[in-house]
C-alpha cells in the first residue's frame, strides 16, 4: 500500500482527500500545520507528498526544502495550488531539482489518483 502525505492549511481539504484517497486503496497521513508537519516528519516513510503552496507560517516551498535537509530521498512531491502554477519560482528556490507535478485545486479523487499513479510510476 503506498503512503501519501498531505498537508494543507484547510482542514476540509485534507480530510476529503484523505477519505477519497484511502477509498482508492492508498494510506494517507495529513497535516494542516506546515511547521507541526516538518516537526513530525521522518525519512524514508512516505511513497508521495502532496504539499499546498500557500500556508501559513511556512509555505509550501519552504517546507519541501527543510524535508529535503532531513534526507528523503525516496518521496515524490507534487504541490497544490488553487492559484497559478509556480514552476518558474520553484525552479528558482531548486534549481537542480526536477519536480512537475503541480495539480491545481479544486480537483476530482479521480484525477488526483490519475496524477498521484503517474508521478508514483516516475523514474
Amino acid at each position: 500500500m503506498k503512503k501519501i502525505l498531505v498537508i494543507d492549511d484547510e482542514p476540509d481539504i485534507t480530510s476529503s482527500v484523505k477519505n477519497g484517497l484511502e477509498r482508492k486503496g492508498f494510506e494517507v497521513h495529513t497535516h494542516n500545520d506546515p511547521m507541526k508537519a516538518l516537526e513530525d516528519f521522518k525519512p524514508d516513510v512516505y511513497d508521495l507528498m502532496l504539499i499546498d503552496i500557500r500556508m501559513p507560517k511556512m509555505n509550501g516551498f519552504e517546507l519541501y526544502r527543510e524535508i529535503k535537509k532531513k534526507n528523503d530521498s525516496k518521496a515524490k512531491i507534487c504541490f497544490f495550488t488553487a492559484f497559478e502554477v509556480y514552476y518558474d519560482e520553484f525552479r528558482k528556490m531548486f534549481p537542480s531539482l526536477e519536480v512537475k507535478c503541480f495539480i491545481r485545486k479544486p480537483i476530482t479523487i479521480s484525477d488526483l489518483v490519475t496524477h498521484i499513479n503517474s508521478e508514483l510510476e516516475r523514474k
